[in-house]
């Protein structure tokens, strides 16, 4: 981790209309992440998490205040250029592997490559993902024949492998059990400590969120804390 900001976001809201109801997901969030952080994010359901991760992520756009990733400002982007910088910014992993199932791992993560369009080779730097992800040996197996710790595992190497400066892991573990989750939030830190990746995670399991180095804390679309 450095002292650069690698994102920042200030008095951000976002308010959904649902119906005649006007819901309001994100109440003022202001929150600093440094280049290589690994931050956890914690909260009961409604409380904003989701909304935050999809604006960082850009697929949406806040209501109001500012959201800067490296260097681009979300809130005043079009929905095009939210795309581009999607495929060329952030990787993203969740709860459900949503891997394509007539496809081997190997190609699932050629999908990915071929979407951000990146060589359709891995570089050696990826080979050495594959190794710490423990899936080099399943690449040719389809998602049937993986294990829930490998699919989530071929899941994060298919978000990684056009080198996102920011992975965003909405609850990683969530359909995993105590085994395979404890394998992938180690996978995670290991891809921080090691390779440096930036690393925002949601997550409900209070011994998951003591991986990162610290943890945001959010309730009815603000955030409360930061430990």
């Amino acid at each position: 981790m450095n002292n650069i900001d690698i994102i920042r976001i200030s008095d951000l809201h976002k308010t959904y209309r649902v119906g005649t109801v006007d819901v309001h997901a994100l109440r003022g969030v202001d929150l600093t992440v440094k280049k290589g952080e690994f931050l956890s994010i914690v909260g009961p359901s409604g409380s904003g998490k989701s909304t935050l991760f999809h604006i960082i992520g850009a697929l949406t756009s806040p209501t109001s205040g500012t959201a800067v990733v490296g260097d681009q400002d979300l809130s005043r982007m079009s929905d095009a250029e939210r795309t581009r910088m999607r495929k060329r910014t952030v990787g993203f992993v969740f709860q459900k592997f949503n891997l394509l199932p007539n496809l081997t791992a190997r190609d699932n993560i050629a999908v990915a490559r071929h979407i951000g369009g990146t060589a359709p080779e891995p570089t050696p730097e990826f080979t050495e993902v594959l190794r710490l992800l423990g899936i080099a040996d399943r690449l040719d197996h389809k998602p049937n024949a993986l294990s829930g710790g490998e699919q989530q595992r071929v899941a994060i190497a298919r978000a990684i492998v056009n080198h996102p400066a920011i992975l965003l892991a909405d609850e990683p573990t969530g359909n995993l059990d105590t085994e395979n989750s404890r394998t992938v939030l180690e996978v995670l830190r290991d891809l921080n400590q090691r390779m440096g990746q930036t690393i925002l995670m949601i997550t409900h399991n209070p011994e998951a969120a003591t991986y990162g180095h610290s943890t945001v804390h959010m309730r009815d679309g603000r955030i409360v804390e930061r430990t």
